[in-house]
């Protein structure tokens, strides 16, 4: 009898062990809806080695901080496999909701994807993702700032000035999408002598600029698709002697200086901070089961020396 009772005793132990093992673990029990209990939301920066970005993601955490939101931030540092890890470990997290500012927005498809699989909404900030459902993209319009900085051109250079462009990151929206806004304008009324990508990195514009000064001395004005890039550009033409208008996009304060300091002609000025808000209130309003718009607008302003005076 003793032996019998052992033995049931074992076997409940048993049981009850392959039962543990049977429940999904913590995360995947996780009410996301955020009606219950406290909302934790992820938010994946493409990098963090940039002023735009870090104004982004304080947006983010002041605005979760008023709503007593969690927020857990990771940095990307522009590496799109990363990235991907990175999220893939905000969702094992159990957040209710993932903020994602793409590295590469074919390289983070599956990761959004891999959100819509477990029903956590994402917002993008900045830049989109080529597949995988957003809920809403939280960002300036790329194309219109693009064509804004092609006009200040034609209007302070005239038509048919040639012109030097720095793209962003090769497969990032924002670079498609303010290249595509520039040329609107850009291949009627001026003369693009030379595009090349310096990767929205101050370092790469300074490189790429002093690379593209050498085969084009005949340039009169460089677009930048960002302000460290513009940066860079301006480093780059000092050095060379000449005297080279520069316009670049975001407005982050190392510009807003340098345009004070009559160095950079011209930012296209993003508001981060706004953006970073911005996606925190879709977030909530998608976990409260309330309708938000696909497009998320932020608005821009051309900023010249005469805007930028403090």
């Amino acid at each position: 009898m003793k032996k019998l009772t052992t033995t049931l005793a074992a076997l409940l132990v048993v049981f009850m062990l392959a039962g543990c093992s049977m429940q999904p673990p913590a995360w995947a029990r996780t009410d996301r809806s955020g009606n219950s209990g406290e909302i934790k939301i992820g938010l994946s920066i493409s990098t963090l080695n940039n002023p735009f970005f870090v104004s982004l993601k304080d947006g983010v955490t002041a605005e979760a901080q008023k709503l007593g939101i969690e927020v857990i931030v990771v940095d990307a540092q522009n590496d799109s496999a990363k990235q991907s890890n990175d999220v893939d470990d905000l969702l094992q997290q159990g957040v209710n909701a993932l903020l994602v500012n793409p590295t590469d927005s074919a390289a983070i498809s599956s990761a959004v994807q891999a959100a819509n699989g477990l029903d956590i909404p994402v917002i993008a900030l900045d830049r989109s993702a080529d597949q995988g459902e957003v809920k809403a993209l939280v960002a300036s319009d790329n194309a219109k700032g693009g064509q804004m900085a092609a006009e200040y051109l034609v209007k302070q250079l005239g038509e048919g000035a040639k012109v030097i462009e720095l793209q962003g990151v090769p497969g990032a929206s924002a670079t498609r999408e303010r290249g595509r806004g520039f040329h609107e304008v850009a291949d009627v009324q001026l003369d693009v002598i030379a595009s090349q990508a310096a990767d929205f990195d101050r370092t790469k514009g300074l490189t790429v600029m002093e690379n593209l000064l050498q085969g084009n001395p005949d340039v009169q004005a460089v677009f930048a698709h960002n302000d460290e890039m513009a940066l860079g550009a301006i480093e780059a033409i000092e050095s060379s002697g000449k005297d080279i208008p520069v316009v670049g996009f975001d407005g982050n304060d190392d510009a807003l200086t340098s345009i004070q300091n009559g160095k950079l002609t011209a930012t296209v000025a993003q508001q981060p901070e706004l953006i970073g808000q911005l996606a925190v209130d879709a977030a909530r309003d998608v976990l409260e089961g309330k309708e938000v718009e696909a497009s998320i607008p932020a608005p821009l302003k051309l900023v010249t020396k005469e805007d930028a005076q403090p």
